[in-house]
């Protein structure tokens, strides 16, 4: 009986063995996994939205910082252009505090059964750092900064164009400003981008733009200009119009819209005016009384435009602005207007036949024998188109070697004129020849006061030879006559 006793006690405790083994191997492999999550992380472990399950700190840190070292940013230009900026160009370098080890002494290895299956999210601040200064010159290489890809931005413009001003569109042009692109640049880089856009604020911006108000102001002058005209009314009786497209080539339009006039463009209107006006001392062709028509020129009859007047009076009427007819300004005016500014009113005198008459309004209102200028004493009458300079009463006539007291004087050549010669008993014929006056149109009494009652200041008097004659005399070069021949110097 005490033997089975003993071998029932040797059978009970081989289960307690067994137990104390399988608790054994189960708190070995507790511990082991203790120990081996105290410098891993638990499964479904993610930081920074990244799977570590089963890392250690130094694996993670490793994988963090060399993910963040591998940074490159894109850059994509307003046009759609993209460049790139490496980490390595700029020595851009990221670092790790303690952070992941204190997510690592936060997860509680000792406690790992109970939290094995828990999700864990965690994040941890990467620190990173670059080199400014390489970073400054990086974007300085980029193509963008490079000139011969650059376009400036130029303003809107008015210019004169095509007969009318106009505004010239501004140019946006592409010129990327380096400080307000790097400041983005950094800030992307800051944010960890991976890429940047520029913009609009990134490029250098045209000042002014075609709706510009003072741009349109300055084309609404323009037009003002444009439709402006200034109408003469011409010496031959037709008009010239200066039209607005021309004035507009003249003008300058001033940033406070008020306009600059070209002078020197109003000068040489003025100058073509006066070489297609100026009728003074040309040659005309004149149908004489008996002597068939003849050509005449010299004497200062004739119409004159006073150029420096007309070109500031011109500048003047632009300055208003407003449309205007007139006539130009005169130095001189003929007796009437029209392509034949004699007119049909007129004094003539044929030197040769020694015969003057008078007409009005195209009839004959006076003719008479007169005597004229000694040609062989070198007194010869000045010829040419001339014109009555005044009238004058009871006046004496003077010279080097005489004094003639006359009722009548109407001079039309320098001192040469129409007056009576009561000295005289005979007048026409050849007297003039050997015995003629000084120069003056010596005329009966009669006849010299019907012609002062009759004529008026600025009549036309044209005075001609019908043979060949040389006037050298001091009268005839002042009076610019028309056969005027300088004397031979000895």
């Amino acid at each position: 009986m005490a033997g089975k006793s003993s071998k029932k006690k040797k059978r009970s405790k081989k289960p307690l063995i067994i137990l104390i083994v399988v608790l054994a191997l189960i708190a070995a492999g507790y511990i082991f996994a203790a120990r081996y999550f105290s410098d891993h992380f638990y499964p479904d472990t993610t930081i920074n939205g990244k799977s570590y399950s089963f890392k250690t700190v130094e694996e993670v840190k490793k994988t963090i910082t060399s993910a963040e070292q591998d940074y490159m940013l894109a850059v994509h230009d307003r046009d759609g252009g993209v460049r790139y900026i490496n980490g390595p160009d700029i020595d851009y370098t990221a670092y790790i505090g303690d952070s992941v080890e204190k997510l690592m002494e936060a997860q509680n290895s000792g406690l790992w059964i109970l939290n094995i299956r828990k999700v864990e999210n965690q994040t941890v601040e990467v620190h990173t750092s670059y080199d400014d200064e390489k970073l400054v010159e990086t974007v300085k290489n980029l193509d963008i900064f490079q000139t011969k890809n650059i376009t400036e931005p130029k303003d809107a413009y008015v210019e004169y164009r095509n007969n009318e001003y106009v505004i010239v569109p501004e140019v946006e042009g592409n010129k990327p400003l380096l400080e307000q692109v790097l400041i983005d640049i950094r800030a992307a880089i800051a944010a960890k981008a991976s890429k940047v856009v520029l913009t609009d604020d990134d490029y250098a911006k045209p000042q002014v733009r075609s709706d510009d108000p003072d741009l349109l102001s300055k084309v609404a002058v323009s037009d003002k200009y444009k439709a402006m005209k200034i109408t003469y009314e011409t010496p031959d009786g037709s008009s010239l119009v200066l039209d607005g497209k021309t004035i507009l080539s003249w003008i300058t339009i001033n940033s406070d819209l008020s306009i600059t006039v070209n002078e020197d463009m109003c000068a040489e209107y003025a100058q073509q005016l006066a070489y297609k006006f100026n009728t003074y001392s040309e040659t005309r062709s004149f149908k004489t009384t008996d002597s068939g028509t003849i050509e005449i020129g010299g004497g200062d009859y004739g119409w004159i435009i006073d150029k420096p007047a007309e070109a500031e009076q011109l500048a003047l009427d632009i300055l208003a602005g407003e449309s205007i007819t007139r006539e130009p300004c005169y130095e001189q005016r003929a007796f009437v207007t029209g392509k034949d500014d004699i007119g049909n009113t007129y004094a003539e005198v044929n030197y040769t036949a020694q015969h003057m008459w008078y007409y009005e309004d195209g009839e004959l209102i006076l003719d008479c024998d007169v005597v004229t200028g000694n040609l062989n004493a070198g007194n010869g009458s000045p010829d040419g188109v001339f014109f009555i300079k005044t009238v004058m009463t009871d006046t004496t006539l003077t010279g080097e070697d005489y004094e003639s007291p006359v009722k009548f004087f109407m001079p039309f050549a320098y001192n040469v004129g129409f007056h009576d010669a009561d000295w005289r008993t005979e007048f026409g014929g050849e007297i003039y020849k050997t015995s003629g006056s000084h120069g003056c149109v010596n005329m009966p009494d009669e006849q010299a006061e019907q012609l002062f009652n009759e004529i008026a200041i600025g009549t036309p008097v044209i005075a001609y030879y019908t043979e060949e004659v040389e006037l050298t005399n001091e009268n005839c070069r002042v009076a610019n006559a028309y056969s005027y021949k300088a004397p031979e110097e000895d």
